[in-house]
């Protein structure tokens, strides 16, 4: 087991491009750290710089303690679990997750009693003399994870090692993976771009977007307290509303004015958030969560300045939950943060009538009647509710 730490690591290639920027993360000894981003944030540069299997432009990049730019992957002790498996198709199970004790010439007994422990942590003993073709998906990652096990690294590294797997095997393989390295206790960086894995994998994530580290903290605070609109609607599922607001000083202190809804914003929030009384008259993004929002009928909260109308339309039925998106009066959020996330979500721009302004998604109880075409009263959680300046999409706070 070892730290590892990234000092203002820099990856430009020989064509000018510029895939990793400063790149600074410290990783403690046995941290399970994600590394989350949409396609081409450089996530992937990233780990292969730590795997030594690309060139470090600038920066120090330290093991252990170690510095170790100039060396060679062999000499890291670092294993890689990649997204393509890369099993042997003629050797067997067993042989598979020995090859690199072998190559290090380990004595046999050592080999066979590591290979057994690992086989029995991935429940793999009763397919060690099958062929990776006999296997389905999850068994051979997990032979790939059998294989990196039995070298006892200091490190390990894992690249998008679910994304060949289907939705019902992924989450099974998630919490797999999970209990493995934690029963391990050794250092991992794992990359994906799929942030419910960050979300419910990692110790800490790290958030990047084109090459750049953007936040850098446990799910829960990348989650609740992102800080810029890219974090806020990448992080979580489904991505947090946006719509444009303005902050508006009243005698009963400051309100936002979404639409025609106008709403008080608690004391405590402005405490929090003492930066928002410089933006009185002014424009500001507003982000809600869908499940701070709860259809009205049925809240408990009566204050009508916490209230948005609108018209619902989609309903999906979930059991635990009602799923309502729902159109009002509003201008919406057009940065290139939104943009991306849109691309990245393989939805296009949707143009909606002005009469129908803004489309949010609600996660409403199950107990809700509302339908597909109903007007409705959204209550929302102001307090809850999240505020970024228009021009920098930065978080404000202080």
């Amino acid at each position: 087991m070892a730290p590892v730490v990234l000092d203002k690591i820099n990856k430009v290639y020989e064509n000018g491009f510029h895939a990793v920027r400063d790149l600074s993360i410290d990783v403690a000894d046995g941290e399970f750290l994600v590394l989350v981003g949409p396609s081409g944030c450089g996530k992937s540069t990233a780990l292969r710089m730590v795997a030594g299997l690309e060139d470090i432009s600038t920066g120090d990049l330290l093991i252990g303690g170690r510095r170790v730019n100039d060396v060679d992957p062999q000499g890291r002790d670092i294993a890689m679990v990649f997204q393509s498996y890369a099993l042997y198709p003629h050797m067997s199970v067993r042989d598979n997750i020995a090859y690199g004790l072998k190559l290090r010439k380990m004595p046999k007994d050592l080999i066979e009693q590591r290979i057994s422990k690992a086989a029995e942590m991935l429940e793999l003993t009763p397919l060690l003399d099958r062929k990776p073709k006999q296997l389905s998906g999850g068994q051979r990652q997990r032979v790939a994870m059998g294989r990196s096990i039995v070298r006892e690294p200091q490190v390990f590294l894992m690249d998008e090692p679910l994304s060949n797997l289907d939705a019902k095997l992924r989450v099974q393989m998630r919490a797999e993976i999970s209990a493995v390295v934690r029963s391990l206790n050794t250092t991992t960086l794992y990359v994906t771009h799929d942030q419910t894995e960050a979300m419910t994998m990692g110790d800490r994530m790290a958030v990047m977007k084109a090459g750049i580290l953007q936040q850098l903290g446990t799910p829960s605070e990348c989650y609740d307290t992102p800080v810029n609109v890219f974090v806020a609607q990448f992080v979580g599922s489904p991505p947090m509303n946006l719509v444009m607001g303005e902050i508006v000083d009243g005698p009963d202190g400051l309100a936002v004015r979404k639409g025609h809804a106008l709403m008080k914003i608690p004391d405590a929030t402005v405490s929090a958030r003492p930066a928002l009384k410089s933006y009185a008259g002014k424009k500001v993004v507003v982000g809600v969560r869908s499940e701070d929002m709860e259809d009205a009928n049925l809240a408990r909260d009566p204050d009508p300045t916490r209230r948005l109308k609108g018209k619902v339309t989609l309903t999906e039925a979930l059991g635990s939950e009602i799923v309502v998106h729902f159109t009002f009066p509003g201008e919406k959020v057009d940065t290139a943060d939104t943009k991306l996330m849109e691309k990245e979500s393989g939805g296009g721009e949707v143009h909606v009538g002005p009469e129908l302004g803004v489309t949010w998604v609600a996660s409403f109880a199950p107990r809700s009647r509302v339908r597909m075409g109903d007007d409705i009263e959204i209550a929302v959680d102001v307090e809850r509710a999240h505020f970024f300046d228009p021009d920098t999409s930065q978080a404000i706070w202080t």
